[in-house]
Protein backbone atom coordinates (compact mmCIF):
# COMPACT_ATOMS: atom_id res chain seq x y z
CA UNK A 1 0.00 0.00 0.00
CA UNK A 2 1.54 3.24 -1.20
CA UNK A 3 -0.38 5.23 1.03
CA UNK A 4 1.54 3.22 4.37
CA UNK A 5 5.17 4.66 3.12
CA UNK A 6 3.65 8.56 4.26
CA UNK A 7 1.46 8.13 6.85
CA UNK A 8 0.78 6.22 9.68
CA UNK A 9 -2.02 5.27 12.34
CA UNK A 10 -4.82 7.61 10.89
CA UNK A 11 -7.80 7.80 13.34
CA UNK A 12 -10.77 6.93 11.19
CA UNK A 13 -14.47 6.32 11.83
CA UNK A 14 -17.15 4.93 9.67
CA UNK A 15 -20.37 6.57 9.76
CA UNK A 16 -23.07 4.70 8.66
CA UNK A 17 -27.54 4.56 8.28
CA UNK A 18 -30.03 4.65 6.05
CA UNK A 19 -31.20 6.29 3.02
CA UNK A 20 -32.12 9.91 4.49
CA UNK A 21 -31.00 9.49 7.85
CA UNK A 22 -28.82 12.75 7.76
CA UNK A 23 -25.60 11.52 7.18
CA UNK A 24 -24.28 13.82 5.01
CA UNK A 25 -25.83 16.92 7.26
CA UNK A 26 -24.11 15.18 10.25
CA UNK A 27 -20.63 15.28 8.70
CA UNK A 28 -20.76 18.77 7.46
CA UNK A 29 -21.37 19.60 10.86
CA UNK A 30 -18.73 17.64 11.87
CA UNK A 31 -16.31 19.16 9.32
CA UNK A 32 -17.49 22.73 10.54
CA UNK A 33 -16.68 22.08 14.60
CA UNK A 34 -13.05 19.85 13.38
CA UNK A 35 -10.01 21.48 15.20
CA UNK A 36 -8.45 24.64 12.95
CA UNK A 37 -4.89 22.89 12.94
CA UNK A 38 -6.06 19.45 11.30
CA UNK A 39 -6.36 17.95 7.83
CA UNK A 40 -9.42 15.62 7.54
CA UNK A 41 -10.41 13.52 4.72
CA UNK A 42 -13.91 11.98 3.80
CA UNK A 43 -14.41 9.35 1.33
CA UNK A 44 -18.05 9.19 0.02
CA UNK A 45 -19.98 5.98 -1.01
CA UNK A 46 -23.47 6.53 -3.35
CA UNK A 47 -25.47 3.90 -3.99
CA UNK A 48 -26.21 5.57 -7.08
CA UNK A 49 -23.98 6.61 -10.60
CA UNK A 50 -22.98 10.35 -10.88
CA UNK A 51 -21.77 11.50 -7.36
CA UNK A 52 -23.87 14.10 -5.46
CA UNK A 53 -22.44 14.31 -1.93
CA UNK A 54 -19.11 15.16 -2.63
CA UNK A 55 -19.77 18.26 -4.04
CA UNK A 56 -21.95 18.90 -1.08
CA UNK A 57 -19.09 18.67 1.29
CA UNK A 58 -16.80 22.13 -0.03
CA UNK A 59 -13.48 21.23 0.27
CA UNK A 60 -12.14 24.57 2.78
CA UNK A 61 -10.11 27.74 1.58
CA UNK A 62 -6.93 26.44 3.68
CA UNK A 63 -7.05 22.84 2.26
CA UNK A 64 -7.64 21.39 5.37
CA UNK A 65 -10.81 19.03 4.06
CA UNK A 66 -10.07 16.61 1.67
CA UNK A 67 -13.22 14.55 -0.32
CA UNK A 68 -12.80 11.18 -2.73
CA UNK A 69 -16.17 9.36 -3.83
CA UNK A 70 -16.98 5.93 -4.91
CA UNK A 71 -19.79 6.29 -6.42
CA UNK A 72 -21.98 3.43 -8.33
CA UNK A 73 -23.26 1.50 -5.31
CA UNK A 74 -21.27 -0.58 -2.60
CA UNK A 75 -17.39 0.45 -2.18
CA UNK A 76 -16.75 -2.82 -0.13
CA UNK A 77 -17.76 -5.22 -3.50
CA UNK A 78 -15.54 -6.31 -5.83
CA UNK A 79 -12.77 -7.67 -3.16
CA UNK A 80 -12.74 -3.66 -1.27
CA UNK A 81 -10.70 -2.86 -4.60
CA UNK A 82 -12.62 0.39 -5.24
CA UNK A 83 -12.36 1.66 -1.79
CA UNK A 84 -8.45 0.38 -1.36
CA UNK A 85 -7.90 2.44 -4.52
CA UNK A 86 -9.75 5.16 -3.23
CA UNK A 87 -8.24 5.26 -0.05
CA UNK A 88 -4.83 5.16 -0.86
CA UNK A 89 -5.15 8.40 -3.11
CA UNK A 90 -6.65 10.04 -0.72
CA UNK A 91 -4.29 9.38 2.30
CA UNK A 92 -1.78 9.96 0.02
CA UNK A 93 -2.62 13.27 -0.63
CA UNK A 94 -4.10 14.72 2.33
CA UNK A 95 -2.13 13.22 4.88
CA UNK A 96 -4.75 13.66 7.33
CA UNK A 97 -5.17 13.71 11.12
CA UNK A 98 -8.34 11.82 10.61
CA UNK A 99 -10.40 9.79 7.87
CA UNK A 100 -14.56 9.60 8.14
CA UNK A 101 -15.91 6.75 5.86
CA UNK A 102 -19.61 7.35 4.70
CA UNK A 103 -21.09 4.10 3.27
CA UNK A 104 -24.10 4.31 1.31
CA UNK A 105 -27.05 4.20 3.24
CA UNK A 106 -27.61 0.90 0.78
CA UNK A 107 -24.63 -0.44 1.77
CA UNK A 108 -23.03 -3.17 3.93
CA UNK A 109 -21.50 -2.01 6.88
CA UNK A 110 -19.66 -4.87 8.06
CA UNK A 111 -18.47 -5.65 4.89
CA UNK A 112 -17.23 -2.25 4.56
CA UNK A 113 -15.39 -2.34 7.75
CA UNK A 114 -13.82 -5.85 6.38
CA UNK A 115 -12.78 -4.08 3.47
CA UNK A 116 -10.45 -2.02 6.18
CA UNK A 117 -9.15 -4.69 7.22
CA UNK A 118 -5.08 -4.47 5.60
CA UNK A 119 -4.96 -0.66 6.42
CA UNK A 120 -5.78 -1.89 9.86
CA UNK A 121 -3.57 -4.68 10.21
CA UNK A 122 -0.49 -2.92 8.27
CA UNK A 123 -1.07 0.34 10.80
CA UNK A 124 -2.26 2.62 8.33
CA UNK A 125 -5.71 3.19 9.76
CA UNK A 126 -6.56 3.96 13.43
CA UNK A 127 -10.50 2.33 13.25
CA UNK A 128 -12.39 4.07 15.77
CA UNK A 129 -15.58 3.92 16.49
CA UNK A 130 -18.81 3.35 14.15
CA UNK A 131 -21.20 5.18 14.50
CA UNK A 132 -24.87 5.27 13.43
CA UNK A 133 -27.72 7.04 12.57
CA UNK A 134 -31.25 6.27 12.40
CA UNK A 135 -34.37 8.09 12.63
CA UNK A 136 -36.53 6.21 15.78
CA UNK A 137 -39.68 7.07 13.55
CA UNK A 138 -38.45 4.21 11.32
CA UNK A 139 -38.53 1.61 13.65
CA UNK A 140 -42.47 1.38 12.95
CA UNK A 141 -41.88 0.56 9.16
CA UNK A 142 -41.86 -2.84 8.36
CA UNK A 143 -39.45 -1.45 5.54
CA UNK A 144 -36.82 -0.81 7.53
CA UNK A 145 -37.07 -3.88 10.12
CA UNK A 146 -37.05 -6.46 6.99
CA UNK A 147 -34.12 -4.26 5.54
CA UNK A 148 -30.78 -6.76 6.59
CA UNK A 149 -28.63 -3.42 5.60
CA UNK A 150 -30.35 -1.46 8.19
CA UNK A 151 -30.51 -4.28 11.11
CA UNK A 152 -26.97 -4.66 10.03
CA UNK A 153 -25.84 -0.81 10.21
CA UNK A 154 -27.12 -0.95 13.68
CA UNK A 155 -25.58 -4.83 14.96
CA UNK A 156 -21.70 -2.79 13.70
CA UNK A 157 -22.77 0.09 15.37
CA UNK A 158 -20.36 1.32 18.74
CA UNK A 159 -22.52 4.32 19.12
CA UNK A 160 -26.48 5.24 17.70
CA UNK A 161 -26.99 8.38 17.19
CA UNK A 162 -31.02 8.63 17.02
CA UNK A 163 -30.96 12.35 14.30
CA UNK A 164 -33.99 14.20 13.37
CA UNK A 165 -35.33 13.89 17.58
CA UNK A 166 -37.34 17.23 17.04
CA UNK A 167 -40.14 15.56 14.72
CA UNK A 168 -40.00 12.64 16.84
CA UNK A 169 -43.41 11.82 18.96
CA UNK A 170 -43.71 10.46 22.67
CA UNK A 171 -43.45 6.56 21.60
CA UNK A 172 -40.65 6.80 18.75
CA UNK A 173 -37.53 7.20 21.38
CA UNK A 174 -38.76 4.07 23.08
CA UNK A 175 -39.79 2.12 20.33
CA UNK A 176 -36.29 2.07 18.93
CA UNK A 177 -34.57 1.40 22.60
CA UNK A 178 -36.71 -1.29 22.65
CA UNK A 179 -35.30 -2.39 19.73
CA UNK A 180 -31.92 -1.79 20.02
CA UNK A 181 -32.55 -4.19 23.38
CA UNK A 182 -33.94 -6.77 20.80
CA UNK A 183 -30.73 -6.45 18.55
CA UNK A 184 -28.39 -6.70 21.60
CA UNK A 185 -30.12 -9.51 23.10
CA UNK A 186 -31.24 -6.99 26.41
CA UNK A 187 -27.46 -5.61 25.93
CA UNK A 188 -28.24 -1.88 25.76
CA UNK A 189 -26.13 -0.05 22.83
CA UNK A 190 -24.68 3.57 23.43
CA UNK A 191 -27.48 5.66 22.15
CA UNK A 192 -27.56 9.50 22.06
CA UNK A 193 -30.08 11.77 20.87
CA UNK A 194 -29.83 14.41 18.53
CA UNK A 195 -31.31 17.13 16.37
CA UNK A 196 -29.94 18.02 12.61
CA UNK A 197 -27.21 15.65 13.05
CA UNK A 198 -25.28 17.25 15.55
CA UNK A 199 -22.92 14.58 16.37
CA UNK A 200 -20.25 15.72 19.15
CA UNK A 201 -16.43 15.20 18.24
CA UNK A 202 -15.51 13.51 21.27
CA UNK A 203 -17.93 10.89 19.94
CA UNK A 204 -15.29 10.03 17.47
CA UNK A 205 -12.90 9.04 20.21
CA UNK A 206 -15.27 5.83 20.89
CA UNK A 207 -13.11 2.21 20.72
CA UNK A 208 -14.17 0.21 17.84
CA UNK A 209 -15.92 -2.97 18.69
CA UNK A 210 -15.60 -5.19 15.38
CA UNK A 211 -13.10 -7.49 15.01
CA UNK A 212 -10.62 -7.03 12.25
CA UNK A 213 -9.96 -10.39 10.52
CA UNK A 214 -10.30 -11.00 6.49
CA UNK A 215 -11.39 -8.80 4.33
CA UNK A 216 -14.82 -8.73 2.39
CA UNK A 217 -15.88 -12.03 0.94
CA UNK A 218 -18.85 -9.85 -0.44
CA UNK A 219 -18.71 -9.23 -4.44
CA UNK A 220 -20.92 -7.35 -7.13
CA UNK A 221 -19.90 -6.59 -10.62
CA UNK A 222 -17.16 -3.97 -10.57
CA UNK A 223 -17.61 -0.52 -9.69
CA UNK A 224 -16.52 2.17 -12.18
CA UNK A 225 -12.61 3.23 -10.67
CA UNK A 226 -12.74 6.10 -9.28
CA UNK A 227 -10.71 8.55 -11.34
CA UNK A 228 -12.37 7.28 -14.61
CA UNK A 229 -14.94 9.85 -14.78
CA UNK A 230 -16.75 9.40 -18.38
CA UNK A 231 -16.86 12.35 -20.24
CA UNK A 232 -19.88 14.30 -21.41
CA UNK A 233 -21.50 13.47 -24.80
CA UNK A 234 -21.94 16.19 -27.35
CA UNK A 235 -25.44 17.05 -25.86
CA UNK A 236 -23.62 17.78 -22.35
CA UNK A 237 -25.70 15.98 -20.35
CA UNK A 238 -25.40 11.83 -19.52
CA UNK A 239 -27.69 9.84 -17.91
CA UNK A 240 -26.63 6.51 -15.08
CA UNK A 241 -28.57 3.88 -13.78
CA UNK A 242 -28.09 1.34 -10.81
CA UNK A 243 -30.32 -0.97 -9.10
CA UNK A 244 -29.98 -3.15 -5.85
CA UNK A 245 -31.32 -3.82 -2.59
CA UNK A 246 -34.28 -3.53 -3.51
CA UNK A 247 -33.71 0.01 -4.85
CA UNK A 248 -33.64 2.10 -8.50
CA UNK A 249 -31.67 4.72 -8.78
CA UNK A 250 -31.07 7.23 -12.05
CA UNK A 251 -28.60 10.23 -12.09
CA UNK A 252 -27.53 12.81 -14.81
CA UNK A 253 -24.12 14.72 -15.32
CA UNK A 254 -24.41 18.07 -16.86
CA UNK A 255 -21.97 20.58 -18.66
CA UNK A 256 -21.44 23.39 -16.80
CA UNK A 257 -22.86 25.55 -19.94
CA UNK A 258 -26.20 24.12 -18.88
CA UNK A 259 -27.73 26.47 -16.75
CA UNK A 260 -30.60 26.20 -14.69
CA UNK A 261 -33.63 28.57 -13.55
CA UNK A 262 -34.02 28.29 -9.65
CA UNK A 263 -37.22 28.35 -9.20
CA UNK A 264 -38.14 25.87 -11.58
CA UNK A 265 -35.61 23.26 -9.31
CA UNK A 266 -37.13 24.16 -6.32
CA UNK A 267 -40.37 23.64 -7.85
CA UNK A 268 -38.84 19.51 -9.34
CA UNK A 269 -37.54 18.70 -6.21
CA UNK A 270 -40.66 20.29 -4.18
CA UNK A 271 -42.60 17.73 -6.45
CA UNK A 272 -40.93 14.72 -6.98
CA UNK A 273 -41.82 11.94 -5.08
CA UNK A 274 -39.37 10.19 -4.54
CA UNK A 275 -37.57 8.22 -1.64
CA UNK A 276 -34.15 10.20 -2.05
CA UNK A 277 -33.35 13.45 -4.21
CA UNK A 278 -30.28 15.38 -4.31
CA UNK A 279 -28.71 17.85 -6.74
CA UNK A 280 -25.97 20.25 -6.43
CA UNK A 281 -26.74 22.69 -10.15
CA UNK A 282 -25.73 26.05 -11.03
CA UNK A 283 -28.00 27.95 -11.93
CA UNK A 284 -28.53 31.92 -12.64
CA UNK A 285 -28.74 32.67 -9.08
CA UNK A 286 -25.25 30.91 -8.23
CA UNK A 287 -24.91 27.14 -7.73
CA UNK A 288 -26.86 25.23 -5.04
CA UNK A 289 -27.60 22.27 -3.54
CA UNK A 290 -30.69 20.70 -3.64
CA UNK A 291 -31.60 17.77 -0.90
CA UNK A 292 -35.08 16.31 -0.37
CA UNK A 293 -35.64 13.10 1.90
CA UNK A 294 -38.76 12.72 4.35
CA UNK A 295 -40.45 14.61 2.23
CA UNK A 296 -38.46 17.63 3.45
CA UNK A 297 -36.64 20.16 0.74
CA UNK A 298 -33.23 21.74 1.95
CA UNK A 299 -31.00 23.85 -0.38
CA UNK A 300 -27.97 25.05 0.34
CA UNK A 301 -25.90 27.88 -1.58
CA UNK A 302 -22.27 26.70 -2.71
CA UNK A 303 -19.61 28.41 -3.55
CA UNK A 304 -18.39 26.30 -6.61
CA UNK A 305 -19.23 22.72 -8.57
CA UNK A 306 -17.51 21.84 -11.63
CA UNK A 307 -20.34 20.60 -13.63
CA UNK A 308 -24.15 20.48 -12.59
CA UNK A 309 -25.22 16.57 -11.11
CA UNK A 310 -28.34 15.02 -10.03
CA UNK A 311 -29.83 11.77 -8.59
CA UNK A 312 -32.99 9.63 -7.54
CA UNK A 313 -33.48 7.23 -5.37
CA UNK A 314 -36.78 5.34 -5.08
CA UNK A 315 -38.27 1.67 -4.76
CA UNK A 316 -40.24 1.89 -7.47
CA UNK A 317 -38.90 2.17 -10.90
CA UNK A 318 -39.88 5.80 -12.15
CA UNK A 319 -40.02 6.96 -15.64
CA UNK A 320 -36.31 8.09 -16.21
CA UNK A 321 -37.26 9.90 -19.70
CA UNK A 322 -39.67 11.95 -18.93
CA UNK A 323 -37.64 13.29 -15.95
CA UNK A 324 -35.15 14.34 -18.37
CA UNK A 325 -36.89 15.78 -20.27
CA UNK A 326 -38.39 17.94 -16.96
CA UNK A 327 -34.47 18.53 -16.21
CA UNK A 328 -34.04 19.68 -19.38
CA UNK A 329 -36.69 22.25 -19.59
CA UNK A 330 -35.87 23.75 -15.98
CA UNK A 331 -32.87 25.08 -17.69
CA UNK A 332 -33.04 29.24 -17.63
CA UNK A 333 -33.46 29.99 -21.30
CA UNK A 334 -36.55 27.52 -21.51
CA UNK A 335 -38.33 29.94 -18.64
CA UNK A 336 -40.08 31.67 -20.75
CA UNK A 337 -43.01 29.09 -20.20
CA UNK A 338 -43.70 27.71 -16.97
CA UNK A 339 -41.69 24.07 -16.56
CA UNK A 340 -43.91 21.30 -16.02
CA UNK A 341 -43.02 18.15 -13.87
CA UNK A 342 -43.64 15.51 -16.61
CA UNK A 343 -44.05 12.55 -14.11
CA UNK A 344 -45.58 11.06 -11.05
CA UNK A 345 -44.34 8.28 -8.54
CA UNK A 346 -45.82 5.44 -9.00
Amino acid sequence: MVASQLIRGVPANVITGFLGVGKTTAIRHLLESKPADERWAVLVNEFGEVGVDGALFEPDQEGNIYIREVPGGCMCCAAGLPMQVALNQLLAKARPHRLIIEPTGLGHPREVLAALSDAVRGGVLDLRGTLTLVDARCIEDDRYLRSETFRQQLEVADLVVANKSDLYGPEDLQNLQRFLSFLGEGTEKPLQVVEQGRIELDWLQLPCSFQVSSGSDHHHAVIQAVDEVELLPECGYLRSENSGEGYYSCGWRFSPEFVFDYDALFSLFSGTDAERIKGVFITEQGVFGFNKADKVLTVLELDDTLESRVEVINQVHLDWGAMEGSWIAAQADNQDTETKIFYESR
